[in-house]
């Protein structure tokens, strides 16, 4: 940590959380006024206040939208983690899996994402796990990638090491390579963390009757921009929530890796 780092906490968390706090405020009230200014219809883009006034309980209804909308994108991160992490450890355990999953996996990575969405729909019917998987499908090849890169990216020396003490090569791998890998594993589910939320909205987006992307969806042909942009906001909560617990999670495992940035 740079000797210019404040070491009161407070300071500290506001010199790292302020600008990005004035950046959204200068944001908002740069919209609130030019919509005023320029008298734009609600219907082509409403002020803050609108959309703030539609966030609210009422005909539409938000706590169950958002909390379907959560389980997808929790459900598509948790499985493009889980299937990422594995099969980059597998890529990186041995050379021959490495050149047989590999291109195999660039050729599904390829595959237009939405265009394969109304195939999972026809397959398993509307409801969460096909809007799971598919943002699972969008979400998880990043960290296949850094996993495999963080297990193969080591000091030579470490690994010699653990051979000069007649380490196994499971013991190597779980002691040596797996430390070292959760930086790239936890930069990689950063990435994810919003792939998963744009992979189920789009979900939603092509069939399904309850989440915020078929809020956006029926209010948008109703023209109630108000309560689309309100969808959007409860959206880009949910995708900062699931950020934030991976950064979280990144200092508590990766603190070396932070230092960095904070």
């Amino acid at each position: 940590m740079s000797s210019s780092t404040p070491s009161n906490p407070i300071a500290r968390w506001a010199a790292h959380y302020l600008p990005a706090v004035g950046l959204f405020a200068a944001f908002i009230a740069l919209w609130q006024v030019s919509v005023s200014v320029f008298d734009i219809r609600e219907y082509l883009l409403p002020s803050p206040l609108s959309v703030l006034q539609a966030m609210k309980p009422g005909e539409i209804q938000w706590a169950t939208h958002a909390w379907i909308t959560t389980v997808e994108i929790v459900g598509a991160f948790v499985i493009a983690g889980v299937a990422g992490v594995l099969l980059g450890g597998a890529i990186a355990w041995s050379a021959g899996i490495s050149r047989a999953l590999t291109p195999f996996l660039v050729f599904v990575n390829t595959l237009p994402k939405v265009a394969i969405a109304p195939l999972f729909l026809m397959w398993m019917g509307y409801g969460i796990v096909p809007n799971m998987l598919i943002g699972a499908l969008i979400g998880f090849f990043p960290v296949v990638i850094n996993t495999a890169v963080g297990l193969t990216q080591i000091d030579a020396d470490l690994v010699d090491l653990g051979r000069v003490f007649s380490a196994p090569k499971w013991k190597v791998f779980w002691k040596i390579r797996i430390p070292n890998a959760y930086p790239y594993i936890l930069s990689a589910l950063k990435v994810t963390a919003t792939s998963a939320v744009v992979g189920a909205v789009v979900g939603e987006f092509v069939a399904s009757q309850k989440g915020l992307g078929y809020v956006i969806i029926t209010t948008q042909s109703s023209m109630n921009t108000p309560a689309a942009f309100a969808a959007l906001v409860y959206i880009s909560i949910i995708g900062l929530a699931v950020y934030g617990l991976v950064a979280v999670l990144s200092r508590l495992l990766a603190p070396w890796a932070d230092e960095g940035t904070h």
